[in-house]
């Protein structure tokens, strides 16, 4: 499938979630998450969910990580080099919603992408390979670019599907792992 198609599908699929089972789905993919990866005393970059376009809702991610001692970054995005750039989170004072809808952090300290374990990245879709399909900006893949070898990305989906992607450019970051509400999958990286 074209990644245009794909956004429409998973977008679609998405509207039809109850708020009920998104609520489900987003726990039962942060339980994995901990029950899978050791992020007590990491440094971790995690989204915030743009709650109009009925993402996974990561603020239970948060939570728990801050309640064991992860260092969490949230990203802020520059809209015209479509770069972004990380604060810690401290509390909930420093979040503005952005004009896309987009909670991010309007000051803090600012974390270095090389100073990530762990990056948490959104996705409407994920392949075999663990090439994903986002919102078309590249905002993960720039970022990426200049993260540790060792830092591990994870993506968050909230559907089982695998699916093909027909146009992978060579700019798109595969991920190290995708999980999902029932499972996780473990990609290989080249």
């Amino acid at each position: 499938m074209k990644k245009q198609e794909i956004r429409t599908l998973f977008k679609q699929k998405r509207r039809a979630l109850t708020p009920g089972e998104l609520d489900l789905r987003s726990s039962q993919i942060c339980e994995r998450l901990f029950a899978n990866f050791q992020l007590e005393g990491k440094t971790i970059s995690l989204f915030l969910p743009i709650e109009r376009h009925r993402e996974i809702n990561t603020y239970e991610i948060l939570e728990k990580g801050i309640s064991i001692g992860t260092r969490i970054g949230i990203p802020k995005a520059n809209m015209e080099n479509f770069c972004m750039k990380h604060f810690v989170y401290e509390s909930p004072s420093q979040l503005q919603l952005n004009e896309m809808g987009i909670p991010e952090p309007n000051s803090g300290k600012v974390l270095k992408d090389s100073e990530f374990d762990f990056v948490i990245v959104p996705l409407l879709a994920i392949d075999s390979k663990g090439h994903r399909v986002g919102y078309g900006k590249g905002f993960y893949d720039r970022f990426l670019e200049n993260c540790s070898s060792k830092c591990v990305t994870i993506g968050l989906h909230l559907f089982d599907d695998i699916i093909e992607i027909d146009e992978i450019s060579s700019h798109d970051k595969p991920l190290d792992y995708c999980i999902t509400p029932s499972e996780i999958h473990r990609f290989e990286r080249k």
